[in-house]
């Protein structure tokens, strides 16, 4: 389906995954307005790539392993106003990784995986694919954050809750600090359902913990998601 942004426009038609909330709230949170060389890792439609687009003056390189997929983020960025620094390569992101002319280049990389490790899988293959962690499992993906972050670079997820626990079992052994940690309740009498992180190669004594509420009780949007997502959807 189509979905229609302040300033840009995506068509979702033919992805495994399509335009979420999830995704829109990682791609207002993440650090990026400095950023001068971005990396969006299973860019699915090219929502987080447009929205890192929008909120930054750095080049984007999307990849995406997915060919329908791959097509439909090359399209969205086509008709956006960010054209010239937007890139789509469709390719595995340890095929990616064995560029060396991405080794440690990216000072942001942003990422919305897959993360459902168990039960059962999507028909659609390339929703399965989007959604499962058949061609990407936390350990792969943070090997290829370490191999294409900036010494000083950082990355953002979101995650679901549940699958906190393998990840960081999996960032344990890993050479990335987790630096900020942001519990987000879809309703405030709710208990978190997904986390956003930032990531960093260097340990930090100044690590943040913090909470987001996506609707009251009345099932609005709360005064934060306002602020958090008003420059992207048409009715805020």
């Amino acid at each position: 389906m189509a979905f229609t942004f302040k300033q840009f426009h995506i068509d979702d038609l033919n992805c495994g995954m399509p335009v979420s909330t999830d995704g829109v709230i990682l791609g207002a949170w993440a650090p990026l307005s400095q950023a001068q060389q971005i990396l969006d890792i299973g860019a699915g439609s090219g929502l987080l790539s447009l929205m890192a687009a929008q909120r930054s003056l750095g080049r984007i390189t999307a990849v995406e392993l997915e060919e329908k997929a791959a097509a439909a983020c090359l399209s969205n960025m086509a008709q956006s106003p960010w054209a010239d620094r937007l890139s789509v390569i469709h390719c595995d992101i340890q095929d990616f990784c064995q560029q060396t002319q991405y080794h440690r280049f990216f000072d942001h990389i942003i990422c919305n995986p897959p993360y459902f490790e168990h039960g059962p899988q999507a028909n659609d293959s390339h929703r399965a694919m989007a959604r499962h962690t058949n061609t990407l499992g936390f350990a792969p993906l943070l090997d290829a954050i370490i191999q294409c972050l900036s010494p000083q670079g950082y990355a953002s997820l979101i995650l679901p809750s549940q699958s906190m626990p393998r990840f960081k079992a999996c960032l344990t052994s890993s050479k990335l600090h987790l630096t900020e940690e942001v519990l987000v309740k879809s309703v405030e009498n709710k208990v978190a359902s997904r986390v956003l992180l930032l990531l960093s190669k260097n340990r930090q004594s100044d690590y943040r913990e913090s909470e987001l509420t996506i609707r009251g009780m009345d099932g609005l949007y709360t005064k934060h998601m306002i602020e958090l997502t008003r420059d992207f959807y048409l009715k805020l």
